[in-house]
């Protein structure tokens, strides 16, 4: 199954671990582009986090990143990626998604509106509650 079936077709029951690992690279992007540009750190960050979440090699994490660019750009909300990653990240692990994606939001130092409104949605998408995302945003910024 294509990542453009995945965006566009009927929900899937369950992702393999790709479509796992594009979903959560596509929305850290979204999260980069909220403020309406990507930093270079922010970008860094995202490939740091892709590296070690997956496992990867700098040039794995960057091609993904790169594939993400172009997945994010391509979907019209964030839906299809929340819930690719609820069916595949149990409840009690998706904190540490936020954690990430916080982590992207404030890599470049600054904390935007715009972020913080996709993380409080992103979040509840993930069935996390504002709590849980404020403890995930301190952890993030004390990382």
């Amino acid at each position: 199954m294509s990542f453009l079936d995945l965006l566009f077709g009927p929900a899937p029951t369950r992702l393999p671990v790709p479509e796992e690992r594009l979903a959560l690279a596509a929305l850290l992007v979204r999260v980069a582009r909220a403020d309406g540009f990507a930093s270079a750190t922010e970008l860094a960050r995202i490939e740091r986090i892709l590296q070690n979440r997956y496992a990867l090699t700098p040039q794995a994490a960057q091609a993904l990143r790169v594939e993400a660019e172009t997945a994010e750009t391509l979907a019209p909300d964030s839906v299809r990626f929340t819930r690719a990653l609820k069916e595949a990240v149990p409840l009690e692990n998706r904190a540490a998604l936020v954690e990430a994606l916080w982590s992207v939001a404030l890599a470049d130092g600054q904390r935007d509106a715009d972020e913080d409104r996709l993380l409080r949605l992103v979040s509840g998408l993930l069935g996390l509650s504002d709590v849980d995302s404020a403890l995930a945003r301190q952890k993030a910024a004390g990382a």
